[in-house]
């Protein structure tokens, strides 16, 4: 017997890609891909074992401030202008999604946790189904090193970066 997949894609109007990293360590600073893309292909109702795939577009940094999208931008973080996009492959396994995080050409596993909504249909004939996706990584394992140090001797920017995904999906 064999199982066919469904393909779904993200939904860009009802999903956010955002981060949290801490300032001089007493604050937070949450930033935003504004432009994205991601699908899932599925052959189980609970999303387990699904094959998932993401592109953000670098350029579309959001963090309300533009100096601060300007910095992250160049050659100091994310350097937009020679690696325009982050990617990411992987599979659901359970409440883990665990993949492949390309960044600056720099690729490494990590494992993010999903809480699974369930599916749902719109007003529009569409079939939905939603996740909050969220997990850390070191932003200098993908060689985003800038930093400074202020003159108390703080970091001016954590290394620990909070991935926080609410997405979306409509069957296609």
């Amino acid at each position: 017997m064999s199982t066919t997949a469904t393909k779904w894609a993200i939904d860009p109007t009802h999903s956010e890609v955002s981060f949290k990293v801490k300032h001089l360590v007493i604050s937070t600073v949450t930033g935003y891909f504004r432009k994205f893309e991601g699908s899932a292909e599925s052959t189980s109702d609970d999303f387990n074992g699904a094959k998932v795939s993401f592109t953000a577009d670098v350029d579309s940094i959001d963090t309300n401030q533009a100096d601060r999208d300007g910095h992250l931008k160049s050659d100091d973080f994310f350097n937009a202008a020679e690696y325009p996009k982050l990617s990411f492959s992987g599979v659901v396994e359970g409440d883990k999604l665990k993949g492949d995080l390309t960044i600056r050409e720099v690729t490494k596993a990590v494992e993010l946790d999903v809480d699974f909504g369930g599916v749902a249909g719109d007003p529009y004939g569409n079939t939905k189904a939603g996740f909050e996706i969220e997990g850390k990584i070191s932003r200098k394992d993908f060689n985003l090193k800038w930093n400074a140090v202020t003159e108390a001797g703080s970091v001016v920017v954590s290394d620990a970066v909070r991935i926080i995904l609410s997405v979306q999906l409509v069957k296609q």
